[in-house]
């Protein structure tokens, strides 16, 4: 489709979906909350020409629409993926008619990979004497830890088997040449990392800005390891990726369409604190000692466009994305996981915190087969909670899908929480990084109670409000965590509550409302195996048995870090200044 970021910004221009800011922006703060309005409300993409401190534009904002998304990838790939899938069943057992059908397919297939080229635009300067300050680096939340790269497309290669990872990983910028590299567990680039530990050797590190906008995509793909993006990139843009020499002699090609390529590597065993940062899931990120990356030249565009992201409380344009991927993606998992006839993650949670499935019943507790699968799955082993049926249903519609599970499952049996498990990176609700708990429930088969839809009742002491999210699910406003520790125990007990299977404790239960929401705040509270409790739990051969209601406390706790909220100087500063950012 695009062949570089250029191609597309022109499309988006005629498309009257790109604004150019002409107004000089700092890139500390004030940049990051135009974004942010803008994105809110459906905006245009956004080419700032006059970034502070820095002669390189900043572009931001292009994903932030499905239109955009349709618009830099057409609907080509998805119905490649869709053909491939066809035709990997069809093929079993293989017969030379049904090839010969597919005969396409394989043409199509011929053109994905790369190919070098002999002119690279990304080679027409080359710096060796490294400043990252020349580069209109943001800040995006005022408690960040520094100004971060935040779409820095992370090229490694394993150190023996020399296969590839591409993957987005923030950057924090610590001085004039290095900057950290935030691999989290069950990222490709930090197994590369860990293996070239293992052998004391240098990991070479080359990260692209911009590219074609299908080299972005692919960065962001939760494809299992060892699955190139590249291919991924390939696929996507319609051609072989353009590649070219690596102008100081360095070990990786370069993207020969990039904007910048920052050449390097990353010592063994050398650490830096990195962060704060304002992340995905609308929190702060700690600080934690991360690899650093150490820049040897940088290589750029004449006129290089430094494109850039914002994250922060969904939905950014990291949801856009992540949904972007599982359309494209979701054929296949029947294919990998044949068991799954279907398969969502939750943006509105951070994509990680919740997910449902449809999966096959043909025999009995197929379905907890079929839950363990997907939880054995590349980064999708890092879902904390994870709902099942096996009943076709719109799973992107999360009230229809909650009330439906909540009709059928048996929680004596269907409801499981296990401990001690792994748990992303970026979730704090256990007070533990890369630590936690995650938890199945299951909805098969028809229904086996009529839910409550309507609460009717005295509240207990210390409750203000309950609202109903849905039939079976009631949202209850409690007390602050510092005030009642215990009092999800003490809910779960009330006689007010036993007609409802699911009781969610709130510090404010307007969040029943909306369904983005509800999303939001309840599973980014809550650890399973510490803030789920029920009115009664039995061990029944070594399984905990629960008996209704199960109540989630999804109040915020110590452990949880602070809300991304804007600095008042920098609203004021943004509005005063809107006219000059878009002064028609």
């Amino acid at each position: 489709m695009h062949r570089s970021l250029r191609t597309f910004l022109e499309l988006l221009s005629r498309e009257k979906d790109l604004v150019t800011i002409n107004a000089e922006v700092d890139p500390y703060l004030e940049l990051a909350e135009i974004h942010r309005r803008v994105i809110e409300v459906g905006g245009p993409a956004l080419l700032f020409k006059r970034v502070k401190g820095s002669r390189f534009p900043v572009v931001t904002n292009l994903f932030g629409t499905a239109k955009r998304i349709d618009l830099a990838f057409g609907r080509k790939p998805e119905e490649f993926i869709k053909q491939v899938v066809n035709v990997a069943e069809s093929l079993l057992p293989p017969n030379r008619s049904e090839l010969w059908k597919h005969r396409q397919l394989v043409r199509d297939f011929l053109k994905l990979g790369t190919r070098n080229v002999a002119r690279a635009p990304v080679t027409e300067v080359v710096q060796k004497q490294v400043q990252f300050k020349e580069l209109p680096v943001l800040t995006t939340w005022q408690e960040d830890g520094g100004p971060f790269i935040t779409l820095p497309l992370v090229y490694t290669e394993h150190p023996t088997t020399k296969k590839h990872n591409l993957g987005i990983y923030r950057m924090q910028i610590y001085d004039a040449n290095t900057a950290g590299l935030h691999w989290q567990i069950q990222k490709g680039g930090g197994f590369h990392y860990h293996a070239a530990e293992e052998l004391n050797q240098n990991l070479a590190v080359t990260v692209f800005l911009g590219g074609p906008p299908a080299l972005i995509i692919s960065a962001i793909a939760p494809l299992p390891e060892d699955v190139p993006e590249l291919i991924l990139a390939s696929l996507l843009a319609g051609e072989k990726l353009r590649m070219a020499k690596n102008p100081i002699g360095g070990a990786h090609r370069l993207v020969a369409e990039a904007e910048f390529a920052l050449i390097g590597h990353a010592h063994p065993q050398v650490r830096q604190l990195e962060g704060p940062f304002g992340d995905h899931y609308g929190y702060y990120s700690l600080e934690h000692e991360y690899p650093v990356f150490h820049c040897e030249a940088i290589a750029h565009r004449r006129d290089a466009i430094y494109p850039a992201t914002v994250v922060g409380k969904p939905r950014q344009e990291d949801f856009f994305i992540g949904d972007y991927l599982q359309m494209l993606l979701s054929p296949i998992f029947p294919l990998v996981m044949p068991g799954v006839r279907d398969l969502w993650s939750y943006g509105e949670t951070g994509f990680h915190s919740l997910a449902a499935a449809v999966v096959r019943e043909r025999y009995t507790r197929e379905a907890l087969t079929a839950g363990f699968r997907i939880l054995g799955e590349g980064q999708l082993a890092l879902t904390k909670f994870l709902i099942l049926t096996d009943s076709a249903i719109d799973l992107h519609d999360f009230r229809a899908v909650l009330e439906h599970v909540l009709a059928r499952v048996r929680w004596e049996s269907d409801f499981f929480i296990f401990s001690n498990t792994s748990m992303d990176t970026l979730d704090y609700t256990s007070g533990r990084i890369n630590q936690g708990s995650k938890a199945i429930l299951m909805g098969l088969g028809e229904a086996t109670r009529d839910l409550p839809r309507e609460f009717q009742g005295e509240l207990p002491m210390g409750i203000r409000r309950a609202e109903v999210f849905c039939a079976g699910c009631l949202v209850v406003e409690g007390s602050p965590y510092a005030e009642e520790k215990d009092q999800g125990a003490r809910v779960a007990s009330q006689e007010v509550f036993a007609e409802w299977p699911l009781v969610i404790l709130h510090d404010d239960a307007s969040v029943a409302r909306s369904s983005p929401d509800f999303l939001w705040s309840t599973w980014t509270r809550f650890e399973p195996a510490a803030d789920i409790y029920a009115a009664e739990m039995n061990v029944v051969k070594h399984h905990l048995s629960y008996q209704t209601p199960i109540v989630i406390d999804a109040r915020k706790k110590p452990s949880l870090p602070d809300e991304l909220i804007v600095r008042d100087d920098i609203k004021k500063l943004v509005d005063n200044r809107w006219r000059e950012y878009f002064p028609e």
